[in-house]
């Protein structure tokens, strides 16, 4: 037996008011109209539904005994309508992304490949790469070095960036067209362990005395000042240019240092049909050859009479008294 399932919601709306003329301004249906579809339905089961009189309509026992299966049999259609949609729904995916890092015209290709898909961001401060593990973004796009484990991960590489100096426009190498580590001698460098970024601990500039190191709850933007003071400077990723819109800052290629990787990682085991054209986007538009700054010559053989690209990994090339703790660079120095 067929029964048409829109007569069946008829059915439950005349039962809802008792009254056919309610029934029918609820439905936007003529009486009449709404009248000869419940006929329909009855004819259908097979037994009348209603008693209808001058005072208005009732349910008979059989249609006291439809009504509750009624109801179930309009909410499981709708159930299986909405699986039917969650099966073709557009695929979605979340890019998480670090600072210092632009992902822009990733984004946009990953979208005009996928015009159906659901593609959003999510912008994640250092301490939130954690924002994977739990499932919060499908996917994360950062500098090395990483705060997870790897085990569980697919971690891609898709380019090495130079790096640049910091410091403040009255600095004195604030207009060399490029520096080595070498002349950074006088500063005690202190790299992250969880970030590229190194900062220097703070020294006295004239008669002005160091101001105290970093709080841990200092921001980026508190070091910045530091540094436009002239009493700090830092190394960054050369594509890390929130510090370029200061005037009061002036940045300065380092030739002989190590590069900054910047890696796509996703959970090992994600089913995630978007994540494969998220990687080729990501290897071809962020995975050109190693990125230089404007000025900067080719990374090549060690400067004459100076040593090969120094490492400022942490734990090398770091003073032994100095540690950073694990703060992406926003966190305080502690003597060791």
């Amino acid at each position: 037996m067929d029964v048409d399932l829109r007569l069946v919601r008829y059915f439950t709306v005349v039962a809802e008011h008792g009254n056919f003329g309610r029934a029918a301004t609820k439905l936007h249906l003529a009486q009449p109209s709404l009248s000869r579809q419940i006929q329909r339905l009855e004819a259908q089961v097979g037994v009348r539904l209603f008693d209808r009189s001058p005072q208005g309509s009732s349910l008979t026992d059989a249609g006291q005994a439809f009504l509750p299966r009624a109801h179930r049999l309009l909410q499981e259609a709708e159930q299986a309508a909405r699986a039917a949609r969650a099966a073709v729904r557009p695929h979605s995916v979340t890019v998480g992304y670090t600072e210092g890092l632009v992902i822009t015209a990733c984004v946009q290709e990953l979208r005009r490949r996928h015009p159906d898909g659901q593609v959003r961001t999510r912008h994640l401060g250092w301490r939130d790469t954690h924002a994977l593990a739990e499932g919060r973004v499908d996917a994360l796009i950062a500098y090395r070095p990483l705060l997870l484990p790897t085990e569980g991960f697919r971690v891609t590489r898709l380019h090495d960036e130079s790096r640049v100096l910091v410091t403040s426009v009255n600095h004195r190498l604030a207009n060399e067209r490029h520096v080595s580590v070498q002349a950074l001698s006088d500063e005690e460098l202190v790299a992250c362990v969880s970030t590229p970024v190194v900062w220097s601990t703070p020294k006295p500039v004239g008669d002005h005395p160091p101001p105290p190191a970093p709080a841990t709850d200092d921001s980026y933007e508190d070091k910045l000042e530091l540094v436009a003071t002239g009493h700090c400077v830092a190394i960054f990723p050369a594509g890390d240019r929130r510090a370029a819109a200061r005037e009061d800052i002036a940045l300065v290629p380092v030739v002989d240092i190590d590069p900054c990787e910047v890696v796509l990682v996703t959970r090992a085991d994600d089913p995630n049909p978007l994540l494969p054209s998220l990687e080729d986007v990501a290897r071809t538009l962020l995975g050109a050859a190693p990125r230089q700054t404007c000025g900067q010559p080719p990374a090549g053989p060690p400067l004459p009479g100076g040593p090969g690209p120094a490492s400022l990994s942490p734990g090398n090339s770091v003073p032994d008294h100095l540690v950073m703790e694990n703060d992406g660079g926003h966190g305080d120095l502690k003597s060791a």
